[in-house]
C-alpha cells in the first residue's frame, strides 16, 4: 500500500508540474498559483478528513501550533512559492531533479538534529542521489 501511495504521489506531482507548464497557469503569478493550490488542497483534504471520521482537535497547545505554523509558513507558503516561480522560469526537466534533494535534507536533518546514525548504507545512498542530481544537471 505504501509503495502504491508513493507512486500515486509521484504521478500527481508530475501532473501538477505539467499542468503548471501547459495551461494558462504558466502565465499566472506564482502567488496566484499558490493560492489556487492551497485553496483546492485545503478543501479536498478537509473533505477527506471529514469522510474518514478524523476528529477535530479538542485542545490547541504550542506543541501543536508551532509545527502547524512551520508547515503553513515554510512548507506550504515559502517552498511552494519558490517552486512555482522556478517552474515558470526554468525547464521542468531540469528543476524536477532538485525534488530529489528532499531525501538528502531529510537524512542530514535526522543525523544533525535527531542524532540518528549515518550508516554506511545511508551514506552510499546519499552519494548516489547527489551523483544523480549532478548527472541530470550537467551541461
Amino acid at each position: 500500500m505504501g509503495d502504491a501511495l508513493g507512486i500515486a504521489a509521484a504521478l500527481l506531482w508530475a501532473m501538477t508540474t505539467l499542468t503548471l507548464r501547459g495551461s494558462r497557469l504558466s502565465t499566472a503569478t506564482p502567488e496566484k498559483t499558490l493560492l489556487y493550490q492551497l485553496l483546492v488542497s485545503g478543501i479536498a483534504l478537509g473533505a477527506a478528513a471529514l469522510l474518514a471520521g478524523e476528529p477535530l482537535p479538542l485542545r490547541l497547545s504550542s506543541a501543536s501550533l508551532v509545527p502547524l505554523a512551520f508547515q503553513t509558513v515554510i512548507v506550504s507558503f515559502a517552498s511552494y512559492l519558490a517552486w512555482f516561480w522556478l517552474v515558470r522560469h526554468y525547464p521542468a526537466t531540469r528543476i524536477s531533479a532538485f525534488t530529489l534533494l528532499t531525501p538528502i535534507f531529510g537524512l542530514l536533518a535526522g543525523v544533525l538534529l535527531l542524532g540518528e546514525p549515518a550508516t554506511p548504507r545511508l551514506l552510499v545512498a546519499l552519494a548516489a542521489v547527489a551523483c544523480g542530481i549532478l548527472l541530470v544537471n550537467r551541461s
